[in-house]
């Protein structure tokens, strides 16, 4: 039984697809777990930023929420929870560091910058621009 025609095509394109999905699939899932590999120090990436973010929860207002969530909408909605949590992390490992007292507008600006990789710089500078956030203090981070 040979394949030809219209069926052979629908069964390569299938594979291609399927071995694209896969490819794409095992990416994100080998990323996830090199965070997940403990570190000299004994913890992972997703150790540290559950201990910063179990450590600082309390110095969360309900307005220091709000900016974060509006900070983030640009984000596409399947990766918004994650980037929440990564940025949160960061945001309380300066917090800790700097013995803040609550999370500030500084704090979640700084903090969101730093945790971001530099591609994702021009969507914060818009999205600053947008809710009228001066950002002058801050062009030494984006560096």
């Amino acid at each position: 039984m040979a394949l030809t025609g219209w069926f052979l095509w629908f069964i390569l394109f299938w594979v291609v697809i399927l071995i694209t999905l896969m490819g794409i699939g095992g990416f994100f899932m080998f990323r996830k777990f090199l965070k997940a590999l403990p570190k000299a120090d004994g913890k992972s990436d997703l150790d540290w930023q559950e201990f910063y973010l179990d450590k600082t929860i309390h110095l969360w207002g309900e307005d220091s929420k709000a900016l974060l969530a509006e900070l983030t909408a640009p984000v596409p909605e399947l990766f918004r929870q994650v980037a929440k949590e990564k940025i949160a992390g960061k945001i309380g490992e300066l917090a800790l560091e700097e013995r803040a007292s609550s999370i500030t507008q500084d704090l979640i600006i700084r903090g969101y910058i730093q945790a971001t990789p530099k591609r994702d710089h021009k969507f914060l500078r818009k999205k600053l621009d947008q809710m009228q956030i001066d950002i002058s203090s801050y062009e030494h981070l984006f560096e």
